[in-house]
Formats: structure tokens, C-alpha cells, sequence
């Protein structure tokens, strides 16, 4: 039956440019869900570097504070609006949201659902969505690396560098993975050879372990290192960028290093030298929504059967619930964890 009543809700707000404790905690009645709508009871959030470089204000393209954040969730349906199938009540989905999954209770497009394998917990669900999309489509959509390739992952600790060690793997492929060094028996755990980051000889130390180069490169950081990491590539290798960490603590315009990096990578993708240079944006070809959503869903998918099957282990920094959502991000932004902080219902 469709929602017909206002839902009492718990929100995290994103006041402006904070410290992590700046965080507001706000209650609200949200209305009935509308059409095409379901209201989701959130059962786990998470924090990713988008929250991180939202509370700074650094997000490309973010909304205009003062906002709820939280980039993806996993929850229950608690109604249902006009339109769609109220049999979906009850049931546990994923969805991305963007912003807006800081909550008890939020809206969302039940197109954008996509269900989570009866077996997989919500916390775990919660470690692969906006990761393990992420992983994947950069792995098998944008570098399309083949079983016996060898790639790196740089940060093969974080939240999507240990979900694509482990698809990377499980796929056939050998990894060379950085991380601090109090992570390199856990990196070792999950399939990839770990080199310190912080080494100042750590690109050396990656040639000698692939000296006829390397087919894609996975950087997160952007930076001075992004050229050693094009020059780590072989003949037909693929460089992915898809962040500019390096940058999170720069003053300045937000859209000014994403911009730089787009223009740096495009040179580079023109250079006739048989190596290719790539960002990867989670919301490339939006525009038409019905071929993304089918794409996300299917992707998300693959990810969550690999979990239920045991293939894929989702590797959970912390659980912390919705009321300390500014402990869970000051935690996330320490750089000490190994996987991702999920933020979880209050008990």
C-alpha cells in the first residue's frame, strides 16, 4: 500500500566549510514518498572522499550548503508512492544517492534501487555500492583489463582499493598495491604485492616488480605523481585517474585542480605513444538515465552476487551510528583505516 503519512526523520547536516564536529544533527517530518518514490529506512551509510571534500566545500559540482550528505545507502523500504509496486515494502536495497543518505529516513527513486542478495548484510551491502561500482566499471569499463594483465592500485587499503584488489583478482589479474606499511600483510591478504607509499624510491620499487610495465594504473591522488604513474604504463596500458586527494587541503577554487587534471589527462591521451589517460566519472552519461541506471544496476549487481558468494569480502573500517556521524568522519579522514567507515542506524 502507498505511504500515505509523514515519517519522523534524523538527519546529519552539512552547515558549510567545518571541522568534523561542525556537523548538525536535525529532526524533521519527511512527507509521504511521491510518485515514482519509495521512503528508504537507511540501515547503513557510509563515508567516502566525496563527504570529505564536501565538508571543505571541494566537491566538484557539490550542492550549496547547508545540505544532508551521504553518497550511497542501504536500507528497507518502509512506503512506497504512486506508481510503484508496494511488494517492494519490506524488502532491503542499495541505492546511490549523492547526497542525502545521512539520514534515518530519505526519499528516493525506486528506479534507482537495486537489491541487496538475501545472506548480505546491510554493513557489508554498504561497503560495495559507490566502491564496488566504482571498481568495477574502472576496472572491466575503462581499463578493460584481461586476465594475466598487472595492474597497480594506488591506496590498495582504501575503501575502493580493496574492492578492486579483490575484483582485480578474482578476475585473474596480478596487483601491485601501495599502503602504509602497518596495512601490507592485510594488502598480502587480499591478493597484491605492497609497496610503502611512503618510500620516496616507491615508483622504482614498482618498476622492479613490472619492468616491461604495467597495463592500467588505478590514482586516486593526482599530483606531482600522476606523471610517474603515465610512465609506469606499457604499450597499450591504460592510466585511470579518479580523484585529486593530493589537492583536498588546497585553498581555492573547488572546480580549479579537477580541470587542470581533466586538461593534463587529455594531453596525455593524445600523445602517439600507444598509452591512453583517463578520468573516471561515477556519473558519466546520466543524461541518458534510463541507459544509467540500467548500467549501475547491473554493475552494482555483479559486485553484490561476488559478495554473497564469498568471492569478494568487504572490508569494514568501522561502524558508527547516524547521532556520531562527525566521529565517523573525522575517523575516515584520520587515513589510519584500512577499508570504509559505514555509518549505521541508531540503536
Amino acid at each position: 500500500m502507498a505511504g500515505s503519512v509523514t515519517t519522523h526523520v534524523t538527519e546529519i547536516v552539512l552547515p558549510g566549510p567545518v571541522e568534523s564536529d561542525g556537523l548538525e544533527v536535525r529532526t524533521r517530518e519527511l512527507p509521504a514518498p511521491g510518485e515514482g518514490q519509495v521512503v528508504l529506512r537507511m540501515e547503513a551509510t557510509g563515508v567516502s572522499f566525496a563527504e570529505q571534500q564536501m565538508r571543505l566545500g571541494k566537491y566538484y559540482d557539490q550542492p550549496s550548503f547547508p545540505f544532508v550528505p551521504g553518497y550511497d545507502v542501504v536500507g528497507t523500504v518502509a512506503a512506497t508512492g504512486v506508481g510503484v509496486d508496494p511488494a517492494l515494502q519490506g524488502r532491503r536495497f542499495a541505492a546511490v544517492t549523492k547526497i542525502g543518505g545521512w539520514a534515518s529516513h530519505l526519499h528516493v527513486a525506486a528506479a534507482d534501487l537495486v537489491p541487496v542478495p538475501d545472506g548480505v548484510d546491510a554493513a557489508a551491502a554498504e561497503t560495495v555500492v559507490l566502491n564496488g561500482v566504482t571498481a568495477w566499471q574502472m576496472l572491466h569499463r575503462s581499463a578493460s583489463v584481461r586476465a594475466g594483465g598487472v595492474i597497480v592500485v594506488l591506496g590498495a587499503n582504501g575503501g575502493v582499493g580493496s574492492t578492486l584488489v579483490q575484483l582485480a583478482r578474482h578476475a585473474g589479474i596480478r596487483v601491485i598495491g601501495t599502503a602504509a606499511q602497518r596495512h601490507h600483510d592485510t594488502v598480502r591478504q587480499l591478493g597484491a604485492t605492497p609497496v610503502d607509499y611512503r618510500d620516496p624510491d616507491m615508483y622504482h620499487q614498482i618498476r622492479a616488480l613490472a619492468p616491461d610495465g604495467v597495463d592500467a594504473v588505478f590514482d586516486h591522488v593526482g599530483g606531482t605523481g600522476l606523471e610517474q604513474s603515465w610512465r609506469l604504463l606499457r604499450k597499450g596500458g591504460t592510466l585511470v585517474n579518479y580523484g585529486t586527494a593530493s589537492a583536498k587541503g588546497e585553498a581555492g577554487n573547488a572546480a580549479l585542480p579537477f580541470l587542470k587534471l581533466i586538461a593534463r589527462l587529455s594531453a596525455w591521451n593524445h600523445l602517439p605513444n600507444g598509452r591512453s589517460a583517463t578520468f573516471y566519472n561515477f556519473w558519466a552519461g546520466k543524461r541518458r538515465l534510463a541507459t544509467f541506471r540500467a548500467r549501475l544496476s547491473e554493475d552494482l549487481t555483479q559486485v553484490l552476487r561476488l559478495v554473497a558468494d564469498g568471492a569478494l569480502t568487504p572490508q569494514i573500517a568501522a561502524q558508527i551510528p547516524l547521532g556520531r556521524a562527525a566521529d565517523a568522519l573525522k575517523l575516515a579522514e584520520s587515513r589510519t583505516v584500512l577499508g570504509k567507515v559505514v555509518i549505521v542506524a541508531d540503536s
